[in-house]
């Protein structure tokens, strides 16, 4: 059976919304799961997944999550070659050139850390809606079928 980890941090809730999301449609997936909070993860924990996902938030005017700057460190220096990687998080457009950089930011430590990417990025203003839905979906289906 394939394996993710979903790594997410939140200030209002909308990323772990979007981390139940992917979450939901993985296990839909017939994959087995491990939802973490940012705080409580290790990149280890990705050690023995198929599928690994960073759902982050942005902060201010593009700052990586406070309580994931060492997580975000280990998993530059990490060696994730084989896994499949994808990040989706919220923001708010409000925050214009700033809107959901973390996201891209995560991507590029996957990146750096040898891992492929399996979906595209997926940006979200605030809270989830029904189109957003879809898009994780999509997201979760793209990542299911280049670990397989």
């Amino acid at each position: 059976m394939m394996k993710a980890v979903v790594v997410f941090a939140t200030i209002t809730g909308n990323n772990e919304d979007v981390a139940d999301i992917v979450t939901d449609a993985l296990e839909d997936h017939g994959v087995e799961v491990e939802e973490t909070e940012m705080t409580m993860a290790d990149v280890a924990d990705f050690d023995d997944a198929d599928i690994c996902v960073v759902c982050p938030y942005t902060y201010d005017e593009g700052a990586l999550p406070d309580e994931g700057l060492d997580f975000f460190d280990d998993l530059k220096e990490a060696d994730l070659t084989g896994k499949i990687y994808g990040v989706s998080g919220s923001g708010d457009t409000a925050y214009a050139d700033d809107f959901c950089v973390a996201v891209d930011k995560f991507g590029d430590a996957f990146a750096t850390a040898g891992a492929t990417k399996g979906a595209d990025n997926v940006h979200i203003n605030l809270a989830p809606d029904e189109d957003d839905i879809k898009t994780l979906d999509q997201f979760v289906a793209d990542l299911v079928k280049k670990a397989q």
